[in-house]
């Protein structure tokens, strides 16, 4: 099966070059901000979506969604 050009995000040049100045650091912090903030917008989005919804909940589905299921929560946290 080949590689769907539809589904690979490519970097802009002057983007790659700007990177190309970061320290790793910087990158994993630029990382991280990115992160973050998709973090907070999934949650204000769920909340938006799902008023019956408590807090647990939207938070287990901002880590399913932001892991894109690769993360398994405990039992003890999950409820199922």
């Amino acid at each position: 099966m080949g590689i769907d050009i539809r589904n690979i995000e490519v970097l802009d040049d002057g983007m790659v070059e700007v990177l190309k100045t970061k320290s790793p650091q910087q990158r994993l912090s630029i990382a991280f901000g990115m992160w973050s903030s998709a973090s907070k917008q999934l949650t204000s989005y769920l909340r938006s979506q799902h008023l019956d919804w408590d807090e647990k909940k939207i938070h287990q589905e901002v880590v399913k969604r932001l892991s894109h299921g690769a993360i398994r929560l405990p039992k003890s946290i999950s409820g199922i």
